[in-house]
Formats: structure tokens, sequence, C-alpha cells
């Protein structure tokens, strides 16, 4: 039975690990990664039940320069998610010095009062000694209740952060069912699941001018097969073609990809259907910003 709960929110630059940390917590695949910056758009929440506790994790958009009306959004995200949460996880990459989205983040998390805890992760790309200095650098600037070392990608120090973070979660009624992991719908995880690919085969800006918008989605009852239609959009006619490929090639393999990670999530079979079409700067665009799936709630 559940004894405590608490939200908390996961905080950091683009490209730390906050989705890959989030997987690694979960113990399966909600929140979509990639190597290139500012993947995750929303706030996704990850359910972990451990004993009595459940922990309520929010991924959350990297703190960037925002340049578009997208940008705008996923900033006020981050800044809206650290607003009422019991604790607050700052992941940094193992370098000893304080850039300026970790010093506005930190700025933040004083002026909160809630607990923190300083995550660097990557700790498998340094030498243990190189840590020292990146604990002593974030440790002059913030009084953190702990300093962690871990290894998202390999979920080293996992168990241990659930553990300090027990010690901060308020007594009360379990926030999401027992056999809950995140928020999302099914829908809305399929169609990131399809950007993650995007990101995946594309180069430069052109996966970060795009969107999917799920248009079917069908369960169907005789044979358990899931029927998906997805229309994935661009910003540019010259893009299209590349999304597209020679011959179809480059979104046969995109959506062979996805569908595969999509049948692992759901559990059944699935039938993918894609088509590309073109809505020049749709990012400076808050109507489809918002048909696209990225509103305030």
């Amino acid at each position: 039975m559940i004894k405590k709960s608490g939200m908390i929110a996961l905080v950091g630059r683009p490209n730390v690990g906050k989705s890959t940390l989030t997987n690694a917590l979960v113990g399966e695949k909600i929140a979509i990664v990639s190597n290139k910056p500012q993947t995750t758009r929303n706030r996704i929440c990850a359910v972990v039940n451990r004993g009595e506790s459940q922990f309520v994790f929010l991924d959350t958009p990297g703190l960037h320069r925002a340049r578009t009306k997208l940008g705008d959004y996923m900033v006020k995200v981050v800044k809206d998610s650290v607003a009422d949460v019991d604790a607050v996880c700052l992941i940094v990459e193992p370098i000893p010095h304080i850039g300026g989205p970790e010093e506005e983040l930190i700025g933040r998390i004083k002026a909160l009062g809630v607990p923190s805890l300083l995550l660097i992760n990557k700790i498998d790309t340094v030498e243990k000694e190189e840590l020292l200095a990146v604990m002593q650098t974030y440790g002059a600037a913030h009084e953190f209740n702990a300093i962690l070392p871990i290894s998202a990608k390999k979920g080293e120090g996992v168990e241990e952060l659930l553990k300090v973070l027990d010690e901060f979660l308020p007594e009360g009624p379990q926030l999401f069912p027992e056999d809950m992991v995140t928020d999302q719908p099914e829908r809305q995880v399929c169609a990131e699941i399809l950007r993650e690919k995007l990101l995946l085969c594309l180069d430069k800006e052109i996966p970060h001018g795009t969107a999917v918008e799920l248009v079917r989605f069908v369960e169907r009852e005789r044979d358990e097969v899931i029927e998906i239609d997805a229309t994935i959009y661009c910003e540019k006619e010259s893009h299209k073609g590349i999304i597209i490929g020679k011959g179809g090639s480059m979104l046969k393999k995109i959506s062979t990809l996805a569908r595969q990670d999509i049948e692992r999530f759901m559990g059944a079979k699935v039938y993918l259907q894609t088509w590309v079409k073109v809505k020049e700067n749709w990012r400076d665009n808050l109507n489809l910003i918002h048909n696209f799936g990225y509103k305030d709630e």
C-alpha cells in the first residue's frame, strides 16, 4: 500500500540525459531519446512505485535560448514544471563549469526552497578523479541536499537515487494507479516514437522542424492488430523530399524502425502507414503548435 508520494522535476540543459534517466527509472521506454538536443518538447510524467512509496518524475524539455514560438513553449514547460514539486533533480554533464542554463535553474531552485539533488550524469565518459572538481564547482554554487554521480545510459546510480529521494517524499495517497507508468496517452507515445526515428535518421535542422499527427488509431478486435495512419509535417518542400528519400527509401526506413518500437510498447502487431506534408514555419504558428499537442494544460 502506498503511504508516501511526491512529484520530482528532472531539469537541465538539452541533451544531458533527462529522458534516458526517465526510461531507466521506469524500466521501459516512455520518453524518446536521441543524440540531438531539444528532443523532448512536452512534460512527461513517469511513475515509479517502490514499496510504500510512489515517485512521479517530470521529464522536461532542456532549458535553452528559444528561437521560435515552439521554443518559447518548451522553455515555459520547464519553468512551470519546477513551480509545484516536492524535489528537483538538476542533471548536469561531468564538466567543472556552470553554464547559463544551469545558473538559471539553480536560481529557480533557490527561490523555491525545495529539496534539490545534483545528478552528475555520463560518469561512464570520464575518470572518477575528474568528478571531484565538478562536485566542488556545483557545491560552491548551491547547497544541494545530495550530489550523486550516475550513468542513466547504463542504469548506474538509479536505485541509489530512489533511496535518497524517498527521504523527501511527503506522506500522502498514491497519485496514479499501481499499473500506470506514464500519464501520456498511448497515441501520444506512438507519435513520439515516430518523431524519435525522424531525429535518428535525419540530419541537421530537418528533424527539429518536424511534427507528427496520428490521424487514425484503431485496435482491430478480430486479430488484435493496431492500425495507425500518421502524418509527418515538415517546414519546407525540400525537407519533404529528403524525408521521403529516393524511391521512398528514407520514409520506409523511418516507418519500419518506428513500427518495431511501437509494437514493443503496445505489445501487439502494428500496421503503420505514413505520409509527409509541408506546413511552412509551423513552429512559429501558435494554432499549429497547439494542433500538434503542444499546449498548456
